[in-house]
């Protein structure tokens, strides 16, 4: 039997009864159970008095592990009867043993599946501007199709503007240096050198400070040529002519920038969800999310060699650990929110993804792998399969609510 106590917002106050025959039962089970593990001297396997196993158990803990599974077996059906959405569950009363022939009562606090009101998200205005696509943009990306068609030849004179260049550095390690991408200050050690020069280039601090001078040698000089830009390397693009090229490239500039811009809506549109959704959020979501948020923030601390351990007494030390732990609690709430939000869209939108759909977003996870499909699926596993459907319907749901809005 199962009764609400109490409810309100995301929390119940739940009485559970479970019937004097389950505890009899239950106990028995249990105190059969080590009876037949326990040696008792003096007993045959098997054959030693209750009062002497619970002597040997002890009599708190025993009863300690027949309530715990009184609960286990009762509480999920409580819940379910009483038809509440529960995340998690508290004990606050029924911590002593049941009488003999009597049952079992139990009273737990209830954290429930929290209810989502969306706000008025039709009437939001993204602010997003729709960008355009200028000649100059156009230019540009004929620009970086010539420089990926270059040809690099090395070549015996100093180094200029817009070189690569290969230098040894003291140890006898080699590197490739592109002087386009170099830092400045790399860029001017290098510049009018010729191969076989030997020279300094200076290491920087984040504030700018020479810290070290790395005795180089430049090795290679190369010149960077590129192709024309005319009707013939137009024709190396598969383009009838320079013309139909630079309408090629604008029509690939314009579609990456429908995308950029449908992108930066469904985001724009999910943060003023997220922030405006009116919802009370139980405790243990926002601190399952708070494990989370920590454990990407410690999968990117050891791409670094860095133990979280260390970055935490770190932070202690220089006094700014409040602050981490509260811009945790804030990202692990915003993204409580985010997913809430996202799940009510797509329930209010009704949207469902086709078989099509998750067939080609399968597909396209699995070519980053280098993996077919099938192989894919079983290499992920069911829950995390779930996982990627859930956020194709998802994104789905989001972007339908923004080319609503658009």
């Amino acid at each position: 039997m199962a009764e609400i106590l109490e409810q309100s917002g995301a929390s119940a106050k739940v009485r559970v009864e479970v019937p004097a025959e389950q505890v009899e039962k239950t106990t028995r089970e249990l105190l059969n159970a080590y009876r037949r593990r326990l040696k008792v001297p003096g007993f045959r396997p098997g054959r030693a008095p209750d009062k002497v196993i619970l002597a040997r158990v002890g009599e708190e803990a025993f009863w300690d592990e027949v309530r715990e599974r009184l609960i286990e077996a009762s509480y999920p059906e409580a819940v379910r009867e009483l038809g509440l959405a529960a995340i998690a569950a508290r004990l606050v009363e029924g911590r002593e043993a049941p009488p003999a022939g009597a049952p079992y009562a139990y009273t737990v606090e209830v954290e429930l599946y929290p209810e989502v009101e969306l706000p008025d998200w039709k009437s939001f205005e993204l602010g997003v501007e729709k960008p355009e696509v200028t000649d100059a943009m156009v230019d540009e990306a004929l620009e970086d199709l010539r420089r990926r068609y270059a040809e690099v030849q090395t070549v015996e004179r100093e180094v200029q503007e817009g070189d690569h260049v290969v230098v040894e550095v003291d140890d006898g390690s080699r590197f490739p240096i592109e002087l386009d991408r170099a830092e400045p200050h790399v860029r001017e050690a290098l510049l009018g050198k010729k191969a076989g020069d030997e020279f300094e280039i200076p290491v920087m601090s984040e504030e700018g400070e020479v810290v070290r001078q790395v005795p180089t040698r430049l090795i290679e000089v190369k010149e960077v040529r590129l192709p024309e830009l005319d009707e013939e390397f137009a024709k190396t693009l598969e383009a009838e002519n320079l013309d139909d090229l630079r309408a090629k490239v604008r029509q690939s500039l314009e579609a990456a920038a429908e995308r950029d811009y449908l992108e930066a809506r469904k985001q724009a549109l999910l943060e003023k969800l997220a922030e405006a959704l009116e919802v009370e959020i139980p405790s243990s979501m926002i601190r399952d999310e708070e494990r989370a948020v920590l454990r990407d923030i410690e999968e990117d601390l050891q791409r670094q060699g860095i133990p979280l351990a260390d970055y935490l007494k770190g932070l202690e030390r220089e006094g700014k650990l409040e602050e981490f732990q509260a811009d945790l609690r804030r990202q692990a709430e915003m993204r409580v929110r985010r997913g809430l939000a996202l799940e009510k869209l797509s329930e209010d939108l009704g949207t469902q993804v086709t078989d099509e759909e998750w067939e080609a977003y399968l597909k396209s996870y699995a070519e980053r792998y280098g993996l077919k499909v099938p192989e894919f699926k079983q290499a992920v596993g069911e829950e995390a399969l779930e996982n990627l459907k859930l956020r194709l319907l998802r994104d789905k749901a989001l972007t339908e609510a923004a080319t609503q809005l658009a």
